[in-house]
């Protein structure tokens, strides 16, 4: 808990580093105690030192497993992300190819995925199974931040209908992002040894990855090191103008030991990352320091009556916002900002085989979640002291959910799924404080308006005699139809009802001057949010089909059409209560009734093969999603236009290659409530190419080909560059990316 009236002291600051080395000597100690077990004779799943990887994946489809993946899951295997992981450094930026995926531009590696519209925490994101938490005001240590796509073995992404089992808490749909798979010895090896480096070049902001794995193993027990550091400097846009505060340099280390035996598997593993910094173009704030330590215990087996899944995980996150260089930030003491979070939990999940024709999931899980949030004084600046100003002060999250879940094959063409599911959440915050309880002062400073009262010493004192303990009960439910009359059609229809909490922010953030507001908020708008005690948990009702063709054999073509229409109760939306200076405005979180409907589509087919030219594919995904608030008319913030991608693919033996023509409309239809800006349509070109000797894989791509200039309909404002021009040009939307040269080369040993 925080002490109200002091600065955190530095005597105090998480020894992560020894917390790091403890859990590595944890987990060797456990890997020697396992080792002394008795050895077992078990055909391990050999793994090719370097996969022939390529874009052009025959089948659109999903694979079979059941109606727990719905027909509509977007899915990237091993191949398909090793050919696009050179373009960024940002995991979040592979599912970019996906239907019904986009992205809320952030840092260079910490992008928010939406899922049809919906983003952020409306969207459970889970990394290795465990469910991630921004620990940040303005969510720049978002959960996908945490996975280097350097070591991501499959994404799936399930919008809209989503089954009970992929858990809840969320209202868009789930995303989950698995590492690669422990390697074992064959059997007869006495140890397996194998690992593999990798390096990365991107011209356009002078980026550069490096990353490695290590593995020693034998027929039951695996050790596994994996690492990686990407930097960059801020990106340059199609006319060759610097776009500031989009630099970064981020880290990650990873450690994991399995071992298996009769068809049971256990793995712990220990991850590290640092980030001395990230800049953010669209926010006030950058990203000074981040440093995130998590442990992870998962354990898989088979019965006679079925399968296990357990997993318990702990993550400590330390975060720091300032002001980098581009925004001043060497030439003032600037806005320091702490965040220190604490998360923890289990999942466990059962499948049990009823009959041949029925199956039962049933599981329960517990995650629990504890924050600090304060913001130290600076000496000198009469706003900013003389005390520390808390923002959410040992605030707390805990959500316990369980589910049940039965699917049936009524007859080989017709396959059912009901669910059902509870979660609880409980939510408290301490008491707050402002930087200072002296009688509000009149000022014009930080865009509070001049002549204006500081009101955040009265809104500290009301929220502290406030109620701020709350409970919401919710309850999910998901119903699935699949009917599949021949090897060559499916149609899926669903219903689902989900919901999901406010987050600590949007109840809990009581700051109503313009300058603590305007800290708050992850939309890349730079206005200011205030947060609503009384905000109820939103509910969705989402129907959605989804009709799928192909040829028998699944090799040749594949289409994929998904309407959807969702109703949401309660949504959270922001209502504007106040103008700030510069043209920004202050709005406080709400409930309102909301609506978003549109389509997904995807195919895929095979124009031409033979073994002297090779292979040659043409594929689509176009996107189209409309969302409105209700109550006021208003477009919902941040919704993708329509757009879609489309690429020529080629493989020959060892050598693929992919063109890639991405296309985006006009965005028009925009949230006038928080001055969103439109954007123009564009078209980009993409070229990647890859080659394998051996083991030695080489990566070459151009990313925007033609250097076309271009706005993100979902790269909220340039603030980074108007602030740079002492607020004297016009805010705008924040430009892409321009031409950027890519080489990787990856050496398996």
């Amino acid at each position: 808990m925080i002490r109200l009236s002091t600065a955190a002291s530095a005597a105090n600051a998480p020894r992560l580093s020894n917390r790091l080395r403890a859990s590595t000597a944890l987990l060797t100690a456990v890997l020697a105690a396992l080792s002394a077990l008795p050895a077992q004779a078990q055909t391990p799943q050999a793994l090719p030192a370097v996969p022939v990887e390529t874009d052009t994946a025959p089948a659109a489809t999903a694979p079979e497993k059941g109606l727990s993946l719905p027909l509509g899951t977007g899915t990237l295997d091993a191949a398909e992300i090793a050919s696009r992981r050179i373009a960024s450094a940002d995991a979040a930026a592979l599912l970019r190819s996906l239907p019904g995926v986009s992205l809320y531009s952030a840092g260079g590696f910490s992008s928010l995925p939406a899922l049809n519209g919906l983003a952020d925490d409306r969207v459970r994101v889970q990394v290795d199974g465990m469910p991630m938490t921004a620990a940040c005001a303005n969510h720049m240590n978002a959960p996908l931040s945490y996975a280097d796509p350097s070591v991501i073995d499959a994404i799936e992404a399930i919008a809209g209908v989503t089954p009970v089992s992929k858990g809840g808490d969320s209202i868009a749909g789930t995303v989950s992002v698995t590492s690669k798979p422990p390697v074992y010895a064959q059997p007869g090896e006495a140890i397996h040894g194998e690992g593999s480096l990798s390096t990365v070049y991107r011209s356009n902001g002078n980026g550069t990855t490096l990353s490695g794995t290590a593995t020693a193993a034998t027929e039951r027990f695996s050790l596994r090191y994996t690492g990686a550091w990407s930097r960059a400097d801020d990106y340059k846009d199609g006319d060759g103008d610097k776009v500031r505060s989009t630099l970064y340099n981020v880290q990650n280390h990873a450690l994991s030991a399995s071992a298996r035996k009769d068809g049971h598997e256990i793995t712990l593993s220990g991850g590290y990352q640092y980030s001395p910094y990230s800049g953010f173009a669209n926010q006030r704030m950058d990203m000074t320091l981040n440093r995130g330590t998590t442990l992870n215990g998962h354990y898989k087996g088979a019965f006679d009556w079925g399968t296990l899944d357990g997993r318990a995980f702990w993550q400590r996150t330390v975060h720091a916002m300032n002001f980098l260089h581009d925004k001043g930030g060497a030439d003032r003491g600037g806005m320091p900002m702490n965040t220190d979070s604490h998360e923890m939990g289990y999942a466990v999940s059962a499948e049990v085989p009823l009959s041949s024709q029925d199956t039962l999931r049933v599981g329960n899980e517990l995650v629990r979640y504890r924050i600090d949030d304060w913001w130290p004084p600076v000496t000198g600046a009469a706003m900013m002291s003389p005390l520390t100003f808390v923002n959410l002060n040992d605030a707390r999250r805990d959500r316990l959910g369980t589910f049940a879940e039965w699917e049936k094959r009524w007859a080989p063409a017709w396959t059912s799924l009901l669910g059902v599911r509870n979660d609880v959440v409980w939510m408290d915050n301490g008491p707050v404080q402002p930087y200072s309880w002296a009688n509000p002062i009149r000022t014009g400073m930080m865009g509070m308006g001049m002549g204006m009262a500081n009101p955040d010493a009265p809104a500290a004192t009301a929220f502290n005699r406030g109620d701020r303990s709350k409970t919401d009960v919710n309850v999910d439910a998901t119903a699935l139809l699949r009917f599949a009359p021949s090897a060559s059609e499916r149609y899926e229809l669903g219903f689902a009802r989900k919901t999901r909490s406010p987050n600590l922010y949007e109840r809990f953030a009581w700051g109503t001057g313009g300058m603590s507001s305007t800290m708050i908020g992850w939309y890349g708008d730079a206005n200011g949010y205030v947060g609503n005690p009384d905000l109820k948990p939103e509910t969705a009702y989402t129907v959605g089909a989804t009709a799928a063709w192909q040829d028998a054999a699944a090799k040749r073509w594949s289409v994929k059409v998904t309407p959807y229409y969702s109703h949401v109760e309660n949504f959270i939306d922001a209502d504007r209560i106040g103008t700030l200076s510069n043209g920004f405005v202050q709005l406080r979180f709400a409930n309102h009734t909301a609506e978003l409907y549109g389509i997904n589509a995807e195919g895929r087919t095979l124009v031409h093969q033979d073994e002297r030219m090779g292979e040659f594919t043409v594929g689509a995904v176009i996107s189209y999603v409309r969302g409105r608030n209700l109550d006021t008319g208003r477009d919902l913030y941040h919704i993708m236009p329509l757009n879609g991608t489309f690429d020529l693919g080629h493989r020959l033996g060892d050598w693929s290659s992919v063109l890639e023509f991405q296309m985006v409309g006009r965005k028009f239809l925009v949230d006038s409530g928080r001055n969103e800006p439109e954007t123009p349509s564009y078209a980009l070109v993409n070229l990647r190419t890859s080659y394998v000797w051996g083991n030695l894989r080489a990566d070459v791509g151009i990313e925007n080909l033609l250097d076309a200039h271009y706005y993100l309909p979902l790269g909220g404002v340039d603030y980074g560059d108007f602030h740079a021009s002492g607020n004297r040009q016009p805010i705008g939307a924040l430009a892409g990316m321009g031409r950027s040269f890519n080489l990787g080369l990856t050496m398996a040993f």
